[in-house]
């Protein structure tokens, strides 16, 4: 005999068909492992930089939006392509827009808990109550007027026809106003006008309704549920088409 012996290791003492379906499990999980790391990665990049999720709490945007439906937002819009009168857009509450959460929103159930995690990766909107949706109705320099509940609104001195998106029944004007916005801000509506808290019902607060461009997450470009809804979020870019720039239309 050898001066050596070689002990047999526990391992060396299982069949080797047994080692190999071992190893192969741990390839698999180690697969798996790495497809779920490397979608989270893919998901959280897509919600910052490309497309987040939203659903619609309210009213105050039908016909167009509907309680229930998700829209999909794109985040390229404002920055870097900006975006336009007409354009739908998702914003941050400009302050006292919305009411303060209730304790139960705020709390932690499982439920919620499963939600934040599929919000996180951009598959979720449990955060779609701190936001708003609305139409941008005047930009950077315009000079709105609704002179009388009821009638029409005008932009640069241009009377617009909403027909196309202002829900059946609803007036332009819901309210009275004369604003012209400044830099960097937005005047947002809703195309349901009788039940819409917008610029229009904010005008006597400290920021006369306006909405800076900075607080905007981005333009909502398709319906994505439920399935029967299914469409494209129309800008009516066409009511506008007549409205002078703030340049060709200040004196």
């Amino acid at each position: 005999m050898s001066g050596e012996e070689v002990l047999d290791s526990e391992e060396s003492q299982i069949p080797s068909d047994q080692r190999s379906g071992r190893s192969r499990g741990l390839l698999m999980l180690r697969d798996v492992a790495v497809i779920i790391v490397v979608a989270l990665i893919l998901s959280t990049l897509l919600r910052t930089f490309l497309v987040r999720t939203f659903s619609i709490p309210s009213g105050s945007m039908e016909q167009t939006l509907q309680v229930g439906d998700r829209v999909l937002v794109n985040r390229l819009q404002p920055k870097p392509f900006g975006v336009s009168r007409g354009d739908v857009v998702v914003f941050q509450d400009p302050g006292g827009w919305l009411a303060a959460p209730s304790a139960a929103a705020q709390g932690w159930s499982l439920g919620r808990g499963v939600q934040d995690a599929l919000t996180f990766v951009g598959l979720g909107d449990s955060d779609s109550h701190q936001y708003l949706v609305k139409r941008i109705i005047g930009v950077e320099g315009d000079h709105l007027v609704c002179e009388r509940v009821g009638g029409p609104l005008s932009v640069n001195g241009v009377q617009l026809d909403e027909s196309a998106y202002v829900a059946p029944g609803n007036a332009s004007c819901a309210r009275t106003f004369d604003v012209t916005v400044p830099a960097d801000s937005l005047w947002m509506m809703g195309d349901n006008r009788g039940n819409s808290r917008d610029s229009s019902a904010h005008i006597d607060e400290p920021g006369k309704g306006m909405v800076a461009v900075d607080q905007v997450v981005g333009r909502a470009f398709v319906i994505s549920w439920p399935s029967s809804r299914w469409q494209g979020v129309d800008a009516h870019h066409e009511v506008f088409a007549d409205v002078p720039d703030q340049s060709s239309s200040a004196e």
